[in-house]
């Protein structure tokens, strides 16, 4: 089921009955028949049409590949409850728009929480035997397992107590004067979906920006995702004076040369 919105959104409903929700999405075609589609996968409370997620679209259109970015359920254009949101679902909405466009090869640009549910699509295209190849991963201070490996080891004794007694905490947010929601259903879903417990084989190219000065994500979580990549030609960039965004002019000029370097590396072997 897909209808075109007026801002050029397309909508595409993924889940039946009550678990119903339209996942918008963005498409550009491929003005090369020999190029790919870059994916965008964007971070907890972040969207499509972010700052980076943008520049992914252009490096893509300069280089004459395709672009599909996405918001998960509850996050920019979507419908859906932020609440009710989890890993697995929005995995889920992921791979149904990817599967809906259906394209050959793709290359995944995975941002924060985006880079975890990248890894997870991977190993799920895998799993099913089925979809497109993936032909390479660029990861923007990835958060793989950030729910076990970096929230529930900080949690205070009072949000212990509210997710016991109320099924989520609040936690204030230095992007958005809306607190940061975290609910027991994405906490206990993040344990299933956890990543970082052995070899992670992607098959493809991995580069992966981070930034030393992520509050967010410290740079030690982006060497620790190496350590599980060890089969993959692995390229890790660490930016000195970056933070978790990496969206000064700087830090998109390195995104749009990696991406650039895997579009045409993918080329060459289409």
């Amino acid at each position: 089921m897909e209808a075109m919105a007026k801002d050029e959104a397309h909508r595409l409903t993924v889940g039946e009955g009550r678990q119903a929700r339209e996942i918008a999405y963005m498409h550009r075609p491929a003005a090369r028949a020999d190029a790919p589609t870059l994916v965008w996968l964007g971070g907890y409370r972040s969207d499509m049409s972010g700052t980076k997620a943008l520049e992914m679209d252009a490096q893509a259109a300069e280089q004459g590949a395709a672009a599909l970015r996405l918001d998960y359920s509850g996050h920019g254009q979507s419908g859906g409850d932020f609440n009710d949101g989890t890993i697995s679902r929005w995995l889920e909405e992921s791979i149904a728009v990817v599967d809906h466009v259906a394209p050959n090869r793709v290359i995944l640009v995975g941002s924060s929480m985006g880079g975890w549910i990248a890894l997870r699509m991977v190993q799920e295209l895998v799993k099913r035997g089925k979809g497109p190849r993936v032909e390479g991963l660029t990861l923007i201070a990835p958060a793989p397992d950030f729910t076990h490996d970096l929230i529930e080891p900080a949690l205070s004794d009072k949000e212990r107590q509210s997710l016991a007694e109320r099924g989520y905490f609040e936690e204030m947010s230095e992007y958005s004067p809306e607190p940061n929601i975290f609910t027991r259903a994405l906490m206990e879903d993040g344990r299933d979906n956890r990543v970082l417990t052995g070899i992670i084989e992607t098959g493809c190219p991995v580069h992966i920006l981070q930034g030393m000065k992520d509050a967010d994500v410290p740079y030690n979580h982006a060497l620790k995702l190496v350590e599980f990549l060890p089969a993959d030609d692995v390229v890790l960039t660490l930016i000195r004076d970056g933070d978790h965004r990496l969206s000064r002019p700087q830090d998109l000029k390195k995104l749009r040369t990696v991406l650039a370097t895997l579009i045409n590396e993918g080329s060459k072997i289409s």
